[in-house]
C-alpha cells in the first residue's frame, strides 16, 4: 500500500483528527513502517490444519453445592441502614 500525504489526511479525516502539516510529515514514515510490518505477516505460510493447544482444556468451574449461609436477621443485625428487612441504600434516580 502506498503511504503518502493524501492517505494520512484521509485516515485523519476518518478518525476526526485535525492534523497539522508537521504532524502529517511525522506520521507518514511511522504509518509506512506499520503497514510494512503487516505485509511481512502476509508472507507467513499457514497450513489449513487446525492448530493445537499444548494444554488440556478443562472446566475450571467448581461444582455447585448447597452450603449454610447467613439468615436475613444475621445479615442485617450490624447495620443501621435497613428498612422492611432489606438493606437501605441511597436513592438512585
Amino acid at each position: 500500500m502506498k503511504v503518502d500525504e493524501a492517505l494520512i489526511k484521509k485516515v485523519a479525516e476518518l478518525a476526526r483528527l485535525n492534523l497539522t502539516e508537521k504532524e502529517i510529515k511525522k506520521f507518514e514514515p511511522q504509518l509506512k513502517e506499520i503497514l510494512d510490518f503487516f505485509s511481512e505477516l502476509d508472507k507467513v505460510k499457514v497450513d489449513e490444519k487446525p492448530s493445537f493447544l499444548p494444554l488440556e482444556i478443562k472446566n475450571v468451574l467448581r461444582e455447585d453445592k448447597i452450603e449454610p449461609s447467613l439468615t436475613q436477621e444475621q445479615a442485617l443485625k450490624n447495620t443501621t441502614h435497613k428498612k422492611d428487612n432489606y438493606f437501605k441504600g441511597p436513592k438512585a434516580v
